[in-house]
């Protein structure tokens, strides 16, 4: 029988980074204890200028600045705390093409202008993410074998049937497997089938981040941690961003930090709500269970409203996780939950627990689909990203660096512009989706 990993915090880790982000081993878990080390971000200090100030960096905010930087243009990256700090640091590392509507879906909702466009931007999103770190040399596990998107049931089947007639039509490398295919691909599961997504893959998304932030300093953009915007404003022509040590003055703003978007432009927050999303990871496992689980390297989730997933590390640990947060009281329902669904999945791990947990918040727009604001003059950004931020993230940084190059007007990006609109009873909802986590895993997975 293989050796177990029983469940312990990361004070009792031999791997214990010497610095935390914030001193919380949950924030970032297993992918900042197993990433490259961030590239150095000096507090903002002082009176600068920039033709741009970007506020967050994250895989939208690098993604932009990295572009300008290579396109000749001064840029500097405000980031409240480090890289990588908020979603792009926390997430479960799966890059995606498109949302999670349906193709059709989008295509009703966008019109026919907007539609195509967005379902190409999107389709082709991974294939840029994967680029990038091939020409710049991005240490972050980057491994493009695809996803499985797995049925549970009868309801499950049907819907990814529906999800492959839709992309099939408009010519994307999807494969419906049938349930033993699918067993095959998994090494255990007793789903119903499964759509592989031939353009989608994996990576250590803290790593991937921080690559970001290296290869947008080697073209000559400066980021800054630990400066916090504390406030923007008008001068002239001209957006003048404060933080606690210092003042920019830049012709550009994008602000690039979502949902994590408290202290200014606080509408790009008030339009989302928040869905709150843990991790576990296994320790790495002997290699003859990390030869049978996962050979192929596929990252996977199913198809229940509260939903489940997993992939495989580059060392072998199975990382596995689902909607929930792991505050005091709903932890332990979480982590029981996540041990008897593990050795559901794959009974070969029953009694197998978890070295390392971590969570973080997923923002939900009303339609599942992103935004394109325009929050003043000369102020772009795009958001709302329904947990499939790493490949929008990317390319729609590239989009609005584009956009200030003068290379795409407004006219041609991906998305029409549009007025942040509260979401209603976002608070209640948010509490809502917390709580209804908790009681989903109390029931799932008892037998």
């Amino acid at each position: 029988m293989a050796p177990r990993a029983e469940l312990r915090s990361y004070e009792a880790s031999p791997k214990l980074p010497d610095i935390l982000m914030r001193n919380d081993p949950r924030s970032h878990g297993l992918w900042e204890v197993s990433a490259p080390a961030a590239p150095p971000t000096p507090v903002f200090t002082g009176a600068e200028e920039a033709e741009v100030a970007v506020i967050g960096a994250g895989y939208t905010g690098l993604s932009a600045a990295l572009h300008l930087a290579e396109a000749g243009v001064s840029v500097r990256v405000l980031e409240a705390v480090a890289p990588g700090f908020g979603g792009a640091g926390r997430n479960v590392g799966l890059v995606n093409a498109g949302m999670w509507v349906m193709p059709e879906v989008l295509l009703t909702g966008l019109g026919p202008e907007y539609g195509p466009r967005l379902l190409r931007f999107l389709g082709d999103a991974p294939g840029v993410v994967f680029d990038l770190i091939a020409r710049h040399g991005i240490a972050c596990e980057a491994t493009r074998n695809g996803t499985l998107h797995l049925a549970v049931g009868a309801a499950g089947h049907a819907e990814i049937a529906e999800r492959h007639r839709q992309w099939s039509a408009l010519g994307a490398p999807v494969e419906l497997l049938s349930a033993e295919a699918a067993q095959a691909r998994l090494g255990g599961g007793r789903y119903a089938g499964a759509l592989l997504d031939r353009r989608a893959g994996t990576i250590q998304p803290l790593a991937y981040a921080r690559g970001l932030a290296r290869a947008a300093q080697a073209a000559g953009a400066h980021i800054h941690a630990d400066s916090p915007a504390q406030s923007v404003s008008r001068l002239g022509q001209d957006w003048l961003v404060q933080t606690p040590q210092g003042r920019l003055r830049a012709k550009w703003l994008i602000p690039a930090s979502d949902a994590y978007t408290a202290r200014v432009f606080p509408e790009i927050g008030s339009e989302q709500v928040i869905l709150p999303y843990f991790n576990m990871a296994t320790a790495p496992l002997p290699d003859d269970l990390r030869a049978a689980i996962l050979p192929g390297g596929e990252g996977c989730w199913d198809t229940r409203e509260v939903l489940s997933s997993f992939r495989m590390d580059a060392a072998g640990r199975l990382v596995f996780g689902s909607v929930g947060q792991l505050g005091v009281l709903e932890r332990g329902a979480h982590r029981d939950w996540a041990r008897r669904a593990l050795g559901r999945v794959f009974p070969q791990l029953k009694g197998v627990g978890f070295e390392s947990e971590w969570w973080g918040r997923i923002g939900m727009t009303a339609d599942n689909l992103p935004r394109l604001h325009q929050l003043g003059p000369n102020a772009l950004t795009i958001c709302g990203y329904n947990g499939r931020g790493i490949a929008p993230g990317t390319v729609s940084g590239r989009a609005i660096a584009r956009h200030i190059i003068g290379d795409l007007p407004l006219e041609g990006m991906p998305l029409p512009l549009s007025a942040p609109q509260p979401a209603p009873l976002s608070a209640l909802r948010t509490v809502g989706y917390r709580a209804g986590a908790v009681l989903a895993h109390l029931a799932q997975d008892r037998i």
